[in-house]
């Protein structure tokens, strides 16, 4: 009677993961019947439905890496974001050899190192990353919810402050901004954004270590220096030291071995690789997802004849909310961070209460309506992969935060927003799609966000002691 009332109890669970997924089915028809075009969007959405299944099933999140990592010393996480990397960047090569990738790199400099840092710090206190907060809120994490509001506000508010922090931006930027041949709608010596942008960001150069080598666009240069030399190298030295530095005492102690040999220390790193299936599958779904997401982004890019969706949606009809470039945000990969900030700037601008004319919205990315933004369905699609995967997993539970967490999640998701616009990015933007296409600023990303995240949770845990004897004082 028990097994025949859990069948009957998953039934209703696959039914109701299913009509998730029918919903999107049911739109994307819809779409499809008022412009064929819209495919284009589509493919976002879908893409982004299949990362968020595959992030709720693996319970993938940096935030965990980082946590697990430096507060318990368990590297479960940490080796499946490798591997997604090392999938990413494999399959990511086979794009760029084919001529469909879409990727661009980011500028170096000091900002990346910062801005991963203070994003780094912001996740311990949400409990979630980017890409994590959307997966944990198709979950019913109202927290996770609040995490994603913040982040998109706090974006949409920083690109477009201006006052008296004006007046802390180097004079060197304002200079360099001044200089530039600018369009008359934008005040680009106002608003400190822009005056980093302009200022400084424009004034550095992004680039693969292929075309730094000298060796760009030649598959010598695609294979070895972007593949080899920026991905696997790195993901090998560092599966090596979460091996050294966190597992192999724990696994020879297990397994008896007092004078392990090589076959021993084998045997512990797939020990390490498969000691969670779920995390490890994740991550080998999501690097081979990011690069065919690149390559089909790419191929119709080619067919339709045009270099960004923008291009499309002007050929549709839909000229509104486009840039003064006529184009939209559409980076052609897993990207999550902007869309957030352009969700939180269309709302602030159709309340009054923000304008267009930044570099971020009005030369940039625009301010698409919510319905045409590719990358925003992308974003939508994980929310929504992620509740049809817990449906069918019976993990699916509302959750709603107390003051404390909630607290948190706005303060945490407020410092994720800035150091994403500081740093051009997140874990997906900045590191994940940076790496695996040879882009070595991602690295630097990822040791500013490891920093951050180190120091996040020294001071959550000193927090969390503070809190307790407060609590124990007053209980006497």
């Amino acid at each position: 009677m028990q097994t025949e009332a859990a069948a009957v109890i998953q039934q209703r669970a696959n039914r109701r993961a299913l009509g998730v997924v029918a919903l999107v089915a049911l739109g994307s028809v819809w779409a499809l019947s008022i412009d064929t075009r819209f495919v284009y969007l589509l493919v976002y959405a879908w893409f982004g439905l299949a990362y968020g299944a595959l992030l709720q099933y693996g319970r993938f999140c940096m935030a965990s890496a980082v946590r697990d990592l430096f507060a318990v010393g368990v590297p479960r996480m940490a080796v499946g974001m490798m591997i997604a990397v090392a999938l990413y960047a494999t399959v990511a090569a086979i794009v760029t050899l084919s001529g469909f990738s879409t990727f661009h790199p980011n500028v170096l400099g000091w900002h990346v190192l910062v801005g991963g840092a203070i994003f780094g710090f912001g996740i311990v206190f949400t409990g979630g990353c980017a890409s994590g907060s959307l997966y944990k809120a198709g979950e019913g994490n109202m927290n996770a919810m609040l995490v994603i509001v913040a982040i998109s506000f706090s974006q949409a508010i920083v690109v477009s402050a201006s006052g008296w922090w004006d007046a802390l931006v180097p004079s060197s930027w304002v200079a360099s901004a001044a200089a530039k041949d600018m369009p008359a709608e934008l005040s680009v010596t106002r608003g400190w954004f822009d005056l980093f942008t302009a200022g400084h960001i424009w004034d550095l150069k992004g680039t693969t270590t292929a075309d730094a080598l000298g060796v760009g666009g030649t598959a010598a240069g695609i294979l070895l220096a972007n593949t080899l030399l920026t991905a696997f190298v790195p993901v090998t030295v560092i599966l090596l030291v979460l091996y050294l530095r966190y597992y192999r005492k724990g696994y020879m102690r297990r397994a008896k071995k007092t004078a392990p040999s090589f076959t021993d220390e084998l045997s512990g790193l797939w020990s390490m690789f498969t000691s969670s299936k779920n995390t490890a599958i994740a991550g080998i779904g999501l690097g081979v997802l990011a690069g065919l997401h690149m390559w089909v982004t790419g191929a119709l890019r080619n067919h339709y004849g045009i270099f960004n969706f923008g291009e499309l949606l002007a050929a549709m009809g839909y000229t509104h909310g486009l840039s003064i470039q006529e184009t939209v945000f559409d980076p052609g990969y897993w990207y999550i961070t902007t869309q957030e900030a352009q969700w939180g700037g269309w709302l602030l601008n159709k309340l009054g209460l923000m304008g267009t004319d930044s570099i971020f919205f009005g030369l940039d990315n625009g301010l698409p309506n919510p319905l045409l933004n590719a990358p925003g369905f992308m974003s939508i699609g994980i929310v929504l992969g992620a509740a049809a995967m817990a449906l069918a997993r019976r993990e699916f539970k509302w959750k709603f935060p107390n003051l404390e967490s909630a607290i948190f999640a706005l303060a945490g998701g407020t410092l994720m927003g800035i150091g994403a616009r500081i740093g051009m990015g997140c874990n997906i933007g900045a590191f994940f799609a940076t790496v695996t296409n040879g882009d070595p600023s991602g690295w630097v990303f990822l040791l500013g966000m490891a920093a951050g995240a180190w120091l996040g949770v020294k001071a959550f845990a000193w927090w969390m002691e503070w809190s307790a004897a407060r609590n124990e004082a007053s209980a006497l």
